[in-house]
């Protein structure tokens, strides 16, 4: 899963390293648009074709077909299965990302200042983005997944939570704080599994408002 902060490396995750490189990097500007298209074709059949038979038995000639593009530029966009997850990893993170950091953003402009208040507002951002993109949130937190692919999500989740507390004004470097920062992340992940298997958008809303609500419980001062 992703942070609730604005990105610290936006355009260098897992996916810029794949066969293909960068987008449209240094095409002109017909070709990057056919580009894209491509690519765009490739990653929405694999998520269908991965949703449906799960990553292990989903096979690259169906995905393929289903994409309508050849199974050679597949592999020259992605390099193969475990990049064209990675890639739907990536573009989710971003997604993510983008859509909490404007929320931080309007929420600052409006003269909001609290760091609860923020951290609750990017989370109900957060936990909106995975509702809306359920189908590729329940993907992602499947165990059927590339190998090696738990060991960047691990990373990931870290460093989503120094984000969290760099956002809360958190000192990590006292114990009690990580552990903190650290329960309200994994209530927000929580969640965010929870909404990958709803299919009702009110009892989604409800489980979004409720999160929020235990977010704000937990960060009370005791007492």
């Amino acid at each position: 899963m992703s942070g609730i902060v604005e990105s610290e490396s936006a355009g260098t995750g897992a996916a810029r390293g794949l066969p293909g490189g960068p987008e449209g990097m240094g095409l002109p500007e017909g070709h990057a648009g056919q580009d894209r298209t491509v690519r765009r074709a490739l990653l929405d059949a694999a998520l269908e074709v991965f949703t449906e038979r799960g990553y292990t038995d989903a096979g690259l000639t169906e995905i393929a077909a289903r994409s309508g593009i050849p199974a050679g530029a597949l592999f020259q966009h992605y390099g193969g299965k475990r990049g064209l997850y990675l890639a739907l990893w990536e573009e989710f993170r971003e997604e993510q990302e983008h859509r909490t950091a404007a929320t931080l953003t309007a929420e600052r402009s409006r003269g909001v200042d609290d760091p609860l208040a923020l951290f609750v507002a990017g989370a109900r951002a957060y936990l909106e983005g995975v509702w809306d993109n359920r189908r590729l949130g329940r993907l992602l937190a499947e165990d059927d997944n590339p190998a090696g692919f738990d060991t960047l999500r691990r990373q990931w989740d870290r460093a989503w939570v120094r984000r969290n507390a760099r956002l809360l004004e958190v000192d990590e470097r006292r114990r009690a704080g990580r552990v903190r920062v650290s329960v309200l992340t994994t209530v927000i992940g929580g969640a965010a599994r929870e909404l990958g298997e709803c299919e009702d958008e009110t009892e989604a809303r409800e489980i979004v408002d409720e999160v929020c609500g235990i977010l704000v419980h937990l960060s009370a001062p005791p007492g």
